[in-house]
């Protein structure tokens, strides 16, 4: 049976929203093409249709995920004041909700230390969306010089990022609540205590936004 365009651009995106999920919650090598295309809806034996080798997947469905976290912050920031925006991009990552669902979280700290261990491709590719992800946080920081404030959101970001490792190695528990709450307080200059941090950091609303538009 011949499918159309559509039906199979379709298909491809499907294959990768759902690869995107699957790779951020297992592993770059956590699981496989048959059990990814299963995933999906498909045969093993449909892979090659849409994909030129394994590879091309991963690259594919690491930019998904980076590009949906990327627009996240973009939408958070258009409905934000513009001194509160970094605050809320913050806020809003560094919570309980993302620390406790991977999947559907940031692809940075659930794969990073895999790719750095992938092929030049594969880091070139993930290493152009960071720095995407960089000149967005970047944008937030109104009256800093552009060097300044790409190297301030470099910092930022590696600090939200490994704050949010730590908090995953800790568990669940008060010691990675704790994590989470130094980690905001980090960022921010340490200008909320973390009891109040801790509460603005997961409101319904984010809670919400982040399992619906962070896949």
């Amino acid at each position: 049976m011949r499918y159309s365009r559509e039906h199979k651009l379709e298909t491809h995106a499907r294959i990768v929203k759902k690869a995107s999920v699957r790779l951020r919650e297992k592993g770059a090598h956590g699981i496989g093409v048959a059990d990814l295309m299963k995933e999906a809806g498909l045969t093993h034996g449909g892979f090659y249709a849409h994909f030129d080798s394994r590879e091309a997947l991963v690259i594919e469905a690491f930019a998904h995920a980076m590009d949906r976290s990327t627009e996240r912050w973009r939408k958070l920031a258009e409905q934000t004041p513009p001194d509160k925006r970094l605050a809320t991009i913050v806020n809003s990552y560094l919570t309980t909700v993302h620390r406790d669902d991977p999947g559907h979280g940031c692809a940075v700290p659930s794969l990073g230390s895999e790719i750095a261990r992938e092929s030049p491709k594969t880091r070139r590719a993930f290493a152009a969306k960071l720095e995407q992800m960089i000149d967005m946080l970047a944008e937030q920081l109104p009256g800093a010089t552009p060097k300044a404030a790409r190297k301030q959101a470099m910092a930022t970001l590696a600090t939200m990022m490994g704050t949010l490792v730590l908090s995953r190695i800790a568990g669940s528990g008060e010691f990675s609540d704790e994590i989470l709450s130094a980690g905001r307080a980090a960022v921010l200059g340490g200008t909320a205590s973390p009891a109040k941090a801790a509460k603005k950091a997961t409101p319904k609303v984010i809670a919400k936004k982040t399992k619906k538009t962070a896949s």
